[in-house]
Order: structure tokens, then C-alpha cells, then sequence
């Protein structure tokens, strides 16, 4: 089965290692043995992190680029509602659903778009859209991914507004850095060859001083410290 899966990941924090930005999300094509993305689409969007529900309509729309390119079998978003199809979404289901009534709130807000594009994917490609979220693989190599080109992105913006930036990644991994890109790779127990990759097209890596800590807040999360150098 070829999956096609997104997610965003990755955020700026502050002083106080809270999330104010999400850096970055991308869309990957998955084939077995599951382990790494055979395409990537990923893009940066330094949304407001107060707004990450907005995120979600940003992966379907990578996920609908990304099938005009090549073909897939179905489709998993990171919203984790039982694996159900979002064409068969509706509001009268969120109240038989285990989540916060702030999360409701967000799906309500979020579900026409993402039913339009879901319904676009369908009617054009005949595949499901399914919201399985943390449950799928392919989500996780999805978010390895987004977190390895929100490296590259923070780093580009470390650069340009020449200024130390603190990047919080996505739990449970740890990133590599190679002359030509970044792995992440993630570090959950039977997942040790699960990554994700980001080309350092511009050679930003060079640029930077990078150092990894723990995030001192949230346990399981690396902070990367970005410094750009003189």
C-alpha cells in the first residue's frame, strides 16, 4: 500500500521554551517497509502556534499537491478521530468523541475546508482521506520530516534577521546533520530506523552553530539553539 501522509512540526519558542511559531509542514509519500518518505513536498509556515489547528488545512492542501505528482493508495492526516474517512465527518459525531470541547471547538471551525479538499481528493483520485493521526506511521515520518526542513527553515531565518532562535522539535527524536541535509530520527521504542530528511539546498548549515539540548519544560523534546555566525 502507498500511503501519502502530512503533518507540521517544529516550533520557535521563547525565553520560557513555549512554542510561539510552527516552522514548517510537509506532505510525504510512503512505501513499505514504512520506514522513510520516497517523495517529499514540505514548505514553511510560521504560523501563529495558538493557530496550529489551522495546520491541518495546510497538510490536506500539501497532500493534494503532492497527488498531482505521484499515486497513492489513501491518504492519513494528523488528527487522530478513530481513523474515520472526513467525507463521513460531520459535527454530530464530535459529541461522541473523547475530545476537549476547545478541540471540538477547532475541528467545527476547521471541517468545511478540510471536507472540500477531502471531497476534491476523492472525486479526483478515488482514495480516502483518513483522520488516524499519531496512529500512522506515515504521520510520523511526516512530522520527522516537516521538524527536519523546520531545521533548515529556522536556520535561513537565524541568518536573516541575524539572531539566535531557539527550535523546538517534535518528541522523541534526535536530529543528525550530514554536509548535504538533515535526518531526524525518531527515538520511540521498534522505531529506531524511522526518519525523516531535509536537503540543505542553500548550504545554511554552514552558516550556524548549532547546539542540542534538552527541552528543560517537556520532558521527551530536544531544543535545538540557533546561532548565526559572524
Amino acid at each position: 500500500m502507498k500511503i501519502i501522509a502530512a503533518d507540521s512540526s517544529s516550533a520557535i519558542l521563547n525565553d520560557k521554551f513555549e512554542p510561539l511559531t510552527i516552522v514548517a509542514a510537509a506532505a510525504v509519500l510512503v512505501n513499505p517497509p514504512y520506514r522513510e518518505p520516497s517523495v517529499c513536498l514540505a514548505k514553511p509556515i510560521f504560523i501563529d502556534a495558538e493557530s496550529g489547528h489551522e495546520a491541518v488545512i495546510r497538510e490536506a492542501e500539501l497532500c493534494k499537491e503532492l497527488l498531482g505528482r505521484v499515486k497513492a493508495d489513501v491518504v492519513h492526516l494528523d488528527m487522530s478521530l478513530g481513523a474515520v474517512s472526513l467525507e463521513e465527518l460531520s459535527p454530530i459525531q464530535f459529541s461522541n468523541m473523547k475530545v476537549s470541547s476547545k478541540a471540538r471547538h477547532h475541528l467545527l471551525r476547521i471541517l468545511p475546508k478540510l471536507r472540500k479538499i477531502s471531497g476534491e481528493i476523492t472525486q479526483k483520485y478515488r482514495i480516502e482521506v483518513l483522520a488516524i493521526g499519531k496512529e500512522s506511521i506515515p504521520v510520523r515520518i511526516a512530522e520527522l520530516t516537516s521538524g527536519a526542513h523546520a531545521i533548515i527553515y529556522t536556520c535561513e531565518k537565524a541568518i536573516e534577521e541575524k539572531k539566535t532562535l531557539v527550535l523546538g522539535l517534535p518528541s522523541k527524536c534526535q536530529p543528525r546533520l550530514t554536509e548535504k541535509g538533515v535526518y531526524l530520527y525518531s527515538l520511540i521504542g521498534a522505531e529506531h530506523d524511522v526518519r525523516g530528511y531535509a536537503e540543505d539546498e542553500k548550504g545554511v548549515l554552514k552558516k550556524v552553530n548549532i547546539i542540542e539540548m534538552l527541552n528543560p519544560t517537556a520532558r521527551g523534546f530536544r531544543v535545538l539553539k540557533i546561532t548565526p555566525k559572524v
